[in-house]
């Protein structure tokens, strides 16, 4: 691949949950595919920094997944402790889902902590999960990081037409994986602003053609969303640079 525009944005991966780890971080290196290696607890944050290291393609987030809360709550600190090494922060966020709503307050409480931090520092981009909590992370967002330096991306958006238009109005960007694109959920897309999009696997928890979904695989759905949003496979890929290049320049 010779030109930005060329290039894949993976901007939610989870690298370091395939049982091949190191041999994913490799891989997006030599693909040139622009990855968001998040995280799930801050323990995981050594080891991923060491392989960022080696990786221009590859930034890595410090995150702090809703999802584990319950057993991670102590870890407050520690993210604390990394969070100056970093620009990028993520996975973290809410689920109020069924399974984790036992946690939901609690999650609240972790997120908060996590949203202040950032605003403090100011200048970090953050993965946002937000299952069936989109209003709760909204305020949360307008409450702390309005006017900040800042960015918000909200990954694998599942909230309401109008939560999207005031999510946007906060300035918030969104990742979009294959499984978005299904026809249930591509009016959702469509309505989106463009110049707020960006692409993700959220591998390896998505599937493509039945095996679990890679960062190369980011291709599919820079496919599948040009379709969607009418335009040609080039366009869409300049479309997705120049959001990259907006959120990270913090130039919105």
């Amino acid at each position: 691949m010779s030109d930005a525009a060329d290039e894949l944005i993976d901007y939610h991966c989870h690298l370091d949950l395939y049982p091949d780890f190191e041999a994913q971080y490799r891989h997006v290196t030599a693909e040139r595919i622009t990855t968001l290696a998040v995280t799930t607890t801050p323990q995981a944050w050594p080891k991923n920094l060491e392989l960022a290291a080696k990786s221009p393609s590859v930034r890595v987030a410090l995150g702090m997944h809703p999802q584990l809360v319950g057993q991670q709550a102590n870890e407050t600190a520690l993210f604390a402790r990394y969070l100056p090494e970093t620009r990028y922060v993520g996975e973290v966020g809410l689920d109020a889902g069924p399974k984790f709503y036992r946690t939901y307050e609690q999650q609240k409480v972790v997120f908060e902590s996590v949203i202040r931090l950032c605003a403090e520092a100011g200048g970090k981009i953050l993965s946002v999960h937000a299952v069936r909590s989109v209003r709760d992370v909204l305020e949360l967002v307008e409450r702390h990081l309005a006017g900040t330096s800042n960015r918000v991306v909200l990954h694998w958006y599942s909230g309401t037409a109008a939560e999207a238009r005031r999510a946007a109005e906060l300035g918030c960007y969104f990742s979009i994986n294959r499984m978005m694109l299904a026809k249930a959920d591509a009016v959702l897309v469509k309505s989106l602003p463009r110049q707020r999009i960006l692409t993700e696997t959220d591998g390896p928890f998505t599937q493509i053609d039945g095996r679990v979904a890679v960062p190369a695989d980011v291709c599919s759905t820079v496919a599948a969303l040009a379709e969607c949003l009418a335009l040609d496979v080039a366009t869409t890929m300049g479309l997705l640079q120049r959001n990259l290049v907006r959120l990270e320049s913090g130039k919105d």
